[in-house]
């Protein structure tokens, strides 16, 4: 739809920091931001270089990884730029820009924990049927759906919030997002809100089918020794990955919506920025120490590194 808003330039929320204190957080930014682009290409051309782990779960971790980066990138280069340069502006079509790849990538890592838990459901529930399931091309399949289905509502949801006269042009967070956006309007905003509770309870609707397939594993896993081991080196690391990612998005959610402006303005940011730095910096860490052929692959990866120089 044709966008009829006036406003061509937005504010975003400003570090009421000194100089000294901007210089410490831009380091500190920077460093969590390389932590988080190292963790997570290790693991990816781990993955992507030893034909050992050419399975479907570490293919889909490989996919978490990927959407990881892509999704870090709509953040931090706008965020450094912004602490380093105290401008804290963004255009009216770059706000939508971040907006589309943030969220877009929150879905998608949500779509992607899904599938790894059916991944693990099929390998311990229905062992013999799982390479009969678990093909070639339903991994395709599956990986299309990690990025088309959040692609799909998030262009949905840009364009009914696009539709929207803006009389206000100040966003009371460090980043773009599609609610802010929805409130700066001086319209009639039913359908978005609308909109935006399907697609949350959609996809929160995803994380509890995660955690009950966890539940079920669990109950199969129990008269087992042989797969109580098994999902203590598969599916640990995928239940910390749900959980982590779930309660911090959940944060970020209920506070933006329902938050209250009582408080201090660094709990404030924390609150809205912990789903960009907790997932994506610890979820490779987890998965390379918990999983076992990604931990073997690595150290043998760091011992040949070291014999050679």
């Amino acid at each position: 739809m044709e966008n009829v808003s006036s406003v061509k330039v937005l504010s975003l929320a400003v570090l009421n920091e000194t100089w000294t204190v901007r210089y410490f957080l831009c380091f500190l930014t920077f460093l969590v931001y390389v932590l988080i682009v190292f963790v997570n290409v290790i693991l990816i051309v781990t993955i992507t270089l030893e034909k050992a782990l050419h399975e479907p779960m570490y293919i889909f971790l490989c996919n978490l990884c990927i959407n990881a980066l892509y999704g870090t990138a709509g953040f931090y280069p706008k965020f450094l730029y912004d602490v380093f340069s105290g401008s804290h502006l963004i255009s009216y079509d770059g706000c939508f820009v971040q907006i589309f790849v943030i969220y877009s990538s929150v879905k998608c890592e949500f779509v992607t924990l899904t599938v790894m838990a059916y991944d693990r459901y099929v390998a311990i529930c229905k062992p013999l049927m799982y390479h009969s399931v678990m093909t070639g091309q339903m991994i395709c399949k599956l990986l299309t759906l990690c990025w088309i289905y959040p692609y799909i509502t998030m262009s949905l949801n840009m364009s009914l919030a696009r539709r929207l006269t803006l009389c206000r042009s100040h966003i009371d967070k460090l980043y773009c997002e599609n609610w802010s956006i929805v409130k700066l309007s001086c319209e009639a905003t039913i359908v978005n809100n609308i909109s935006g509770f399907i697609v949350i309870i959609t996809f929160f609707g995803l994380a509890f089918y995660t955690v009950l397939s966890y539940i079920k594993l669990i109950s199969v896993c129990a008269n087992s020794r042989e797969n109580r081991k098994k999902f203590m080196q598969t599916c640990v690391p995928h239940v910390f990955a749900v959980i982590n990612f779930t309660v911090t998005l959940l944060f970020d959610t209920m506070h933006s919506r329902y938050g209250s402006r009582n408080i201090s303005d660094h709990l404030h940011n924390f609150l809205a920025l912990q789903f960009l730095i907790i997932p994506p910096l610890f979820n490779p860490i987890i998965y390379g120490l918990k999983l076992t052929e990604i931990r073997k692959r690595l150290l043998m990866q760091f011992q040949s590194k070291v014999m050679f120089l």
